[in-house]
């Protein structure tokens, strides 16, 4: 069975476009001109990857993501947008985005990152050989692809959950925001360090007691991020 992807895009022609170009690739594709089409049809579908509009005649593209993430933690989310301020692309992230595409954009570009997050998505759903980090008062369940806290579980999203497995793989190193952009999203000529700081702000809301002043994920000032022990 082929994997699903949602396109949620109001312009017939980009979303005509990206959808047969899509089904050449293999995949089955769900379209949507609206929100509130696209939240019915995401309720219906075992939806992997939503590709969303940002700019929608009804619902906005960023609330779509908060329903989604909320509803669907492991569906994968790029936002389509016209956009291209950066307080634009932090709000997209921050409201669950997993990637970030500027119309106009390549089909080359865009199946590189739909093929890059898939392969995240599907490695959350494996069920892996390897048993559990441990590093008090975190349990990283690679089995279940689940964090827990004090044994309260954090849900993550892919991405986040892969940024995690990472820097808990390496609590002795301090990581790179290039290095961590070249695991988790396997290019770095596509993407800038933003997309690695504003996943770190979204993964430190949920694990800190305090966001504002990280104990388990702190800032390696002018180069990175290291996981402390607590």
């Amino acid at each position: 069975m082929s994997d699903k992807i949602l396109i949620l895009e109001d312009e017939v022609g980009i979303r005509s476009f990206v959808a047969i170009n899509l089904k050449r690739e293999g995949y089955e594709v769900i379209e949507a001109q609206n929100g509130q089409e696209a939240l019915e049809k995401i309720s219906e579908n075992n939806i992997k990857i939503a590709l969303l509009d940002v700019m929608l005649p009804d619902i906005n593209g960023t609330d779509v993501c908060k329903y989604i993430r909320q509803n669907f933690e492991n569906v994968g989310i790029i936002m389509l947008t016209a956009k291209s301020q950066e307080e634009d692309k932090i709000e997209g992230f921050m409201s669950g985005a997993d990637d970030y595409i500027i119309k106009p954009f390549s089909i080359k570009e865009l199946l590189f990152r739909i093929n890059a997050l898939l392969r995240r998505v599907k490695k959350d759903e494996e069920v892996l050989d390897t048993n559990k980090v441990v590093l008090p008062p975190f349990i990283l369940d690679l089995d279940k692809r689940k964090l827990f806290k004090n044994n309260k579980e954090i849900e993550l999203t892919p991405t986040e959950l892969a940024i995690v497995k990472y820097l808990m793989d390496n609590t002795k190193k301090s990581l790179s925001r290039e290095q961590i952009l070249q695991e988790v999203w396997g290019n770095n000529s596509l993407y800038d360090f933003k997309i690695v700081d504003v996943n770190i702000r979204r993964i430190r809301n949920k694990i800190e007691d305090d966001p504002s002043k990280p104990k388990y994920i702190q800032t390696v000032w002018g180069y990175g991020y290291c996981f402390r022990k607590e």
